[in-house]
């Protein structure tokens, strides 16, 4: 019983520390905010509270909202 009990709270600190708030509260990323814009474009806005609390809460979360592009605005066409 101890043992699974230290699995489940291991699982759920890794799934916490792994996530990022604007991968997580962000909502869908679209493919917009996935591609990179070309030359010439203008550059992509980011959600500069999702970047503050990563920042505060957990920095490799920006890491990881860069690398899936939900820190970037949506562009609605």
């Amino acid at each position: 019983m101890k043992k699974s009990l230290s699995v489940v709270i291991l699982s759920i600190s890794i799934s916490f520390l792994f996530s990022s708030c604007a991968t997580v509260f962000g909502g869908r990323v679209s493919d917009l905010q996935r591609t990179k814009p070309k030359q010439g474009e203008p550059a992509r806005a980011i959600r500069g509270g999702a970047l503050v609390s990563d920042i505060l809460l957990f920095w490799p979360g920006a890491i990881v909202d860069f690398a899936t592009g939900a820190i970037y605005k949506p562009i609605i066409k």
